[in-house]
């Protein structure tokens, strides 16, 4: 199984966070893959330049964490990039549509405690 994980669980895994549930951490440990896209690090960086991140953690600390942390990072391509045109408008946040299109346009199963994105891909698993 590949794995892509939506920017909060990817923070959930580094940060120790106990919304990460036992069963989820070992979905994620026994994947054959593990990939965090370099867009959940963007998202990370803008949401903590408005305020609305309040994690000591520094930026490039948690772009180094993805290898440390043994996941695998997914560059935006543009192929990933025009394919968020080809996705309805279910969810209005770019940071998410976009994570959407990498997992379909690779494919990979796309972790995420958002319900909402369930609905563009039997691809999104709801955690």
């Amino acid at each position: 199984m590949r794995l892509l994980l939506d920017t909060n669980i990817f923070l959930w895994c580094v940060l120790d966070d106990v919304k990460l549930t036992k069963k989820v951490r070992e979905m994620i440990v026994n994947a054959d893959e593990r990939f965090v896209s370099s867009a959940s690090v963007w998202e990370i960086a803008i949401k903590k330049s408005l305020g609305k991140f309040d994690s000591a953690n520094d930026i490039s600390d948690l772009a180094e964490s993805i290898v440390k942390s043994g996941f695998v990072e997914l560059s935006v391509t543009a192929k990933h990039a025009a394919a968020v045109c080809n996705l309805e408008h279910i969810h209005r946040d770019p940071f998410d549509r976009l994570l959407i299109a990498q997992a379909v346009c690779e494919p990979l199963i796309f972790l995420t405690a958002d319900e909402l994105l369930q609905k563009y891909s039997p691809l999104v698993k709801l955690v």
